[in-house]
């Protein structure tokens, strides 16, 4: 039977007793030795026997130098005694030299202590500015409250929303439909709309969604696309967002299912590179989804009214007037009109630290979504309406619009 790899073989009970025995075992002067041994087993050899051979070596050999070394040989207890003296030389050798660490040691700490106190006598250096913890004045601290939440990261939540807000200048777009021949604002608002469809099927996250739309309108500016291609280009920003923001993104053969097998799952991959290359490939886009949740803090509101301004902002996207607003800002005034409809008040000293933005910097923008509002909806564009008109959105689609007058008493 082979053995397996790596472990030695057990030797048989037989030869392991052999073994013993003829070390360890210790018998009785009766104990004979056996006249024929098993085929295969050593001999057994006793320290008796060792000790009797001795002895006779004594009674046979007069010189005492020759007995002398026939004593050291064959005895195996005098061989024991060196190596007992042994040990002891080398123990109070390993106590000398741990005494000397020791000293060394304590040297050192001499040396040490001593440095320190000629350290500290030399005045720190100031830290640079990007590693000092952000001033925040207390009635501003929003992260306060969740400074024992490990998952709300609140040391550095105020700046990695100032880095994203910083990131916006990169991404700055503008009305590019002069530059596209093929199509014009309804077919984007068509494509858009068909995007929020998609991602309430699909059940994606809303991030997802924002993403989806800004690459879209990132490739737009800078290619020129067809009308029979707009589809493709949504499907294939949409997916490429899922693999950027979702935990288990659809596959490519659910994104040609939804497009009725429009393309194939070659032009699909296609145009996945080159939104990818007209990116270069930097999707990491601040969307106003992101900062919506982050300043609904400052004003500690609740789910009905976060709601409603996320209703707001996900409306905008069909228009095409809100393309070249930064995400920071759209995000900050889609907020106020929610504030200022659930009458809780307008843009207070918090809102202004933490966005950057007064009252009147919003004011262009906030007019320009109260418009959006009272305008009569397209029945062609009923995907976001009829959205947020479920209870589980707590209805917000059905509030009536704030009016103008209204609005303009908080924009001052």
């Amino acid at each position: 039977m082979p053995f397996s790899r790596g472990k030695k073989p057990k030797l048989s009970k037989l030869t392991k007793l052999c073994d013993k025995g003829s070390e360890n075992q210790e018998d009785g002067p009766q104990v004979k030795r056996s006249t024929s041994p098993l085929q295969g087993a050593p001999k057994k050899r006793t320290a008796f026997i060792d000790i009797s051979n001795c002895f006779l070596t004594l009674q046979f050999d007069a010189d005492e130098d020759s007995v002398q070394r026939k004593i050291e040989i064959s005895n195996p207890i005098k061989k024991r005694v060196p190596v007992k003296k042994a040990q002891k030389k080398t123990s109070v050798a390993a106590k000398n030299e741990a005494n000397l660490k020791k000293s060394a040691s304590v040297c050192s700490e001499v040396e040490s202590e001593d440095l320190q106190v000629e350290v500290s006598l030399v005045p720190k250096a100031p830290l640079p500015p990007h590693l000092l913890p952000p001033n925040i004045p207390l009635e501003f601290d929003i992260d306060l409250d969740s400074s024992n939440d490990s998952s709300q990261i609140p040391e550095y939540a105020k700046d990695i929303f100032d880095y994203l807000k910083g990131r916006e200048e990169k991404f700055e777009l503008h009305d590019y439909m002069e530059s596209q021949p093929s199509l014009n604002q309804s077919m984007r608002a068509i494509l858009v709309d068909w995007l929020v469809e998609v991602q309430e099927n699909f059940e994606l996250n809303h991030e997802t969604l924002y993403l989806a739309v800004k690459m879209t309108d990132h490739y737009l500016a800078v290619a020129e696309a067809s009308r029979e291609s707009l589809q493709l280009i949504g499907s294939t920003a949409m997916l490429l967002a899922c693999k950027f923001e979702e935990r288990l993104p659809p596959c490519i053969d659910d994104f040609l299912y939804i497009c009725d097998d429009a393309y194939k799952r070659s032009q699909l991959i296609d145009m996945e590179m080159k939104i990818l290359k007209a990116l270069n490939f930097d999707i990491s886009i601040p969307v106003p989804y992101r900062f919506l949740r982050r300043y609904a803090k400052c004003v500690n509101a609740g789910m009905d009214t976060l709601t409603l301004a996320r209703f707001v902002c996900e409306l905008s996207l069909l228009e095409m007037q809100f393309v070249p607003v930064r995400a920071s800002l759209l995000a900050s005034a889609c907020l106020l009109i929610a504030l200022v409809t659930k009458d809780l008040g307008g843009w207070n000293p918090c809102l202004q630290f933490h966005t950057g933005y007064s009252a009147e910097d919003l004011s262009p923008v906030a007019r320009k979504l109260q418009h959006m509002l009272s305008c009569t909806p397209d029945c062609k564009l009923a995907t976001v309406r009829s959205k947020y008109s479920h209870k589980v959105f707590f209805e917000v689609a059905l509030i009536p619009t704030v009016s103008l007058q209204k609005l303009e008493m908080f924009l001052k």
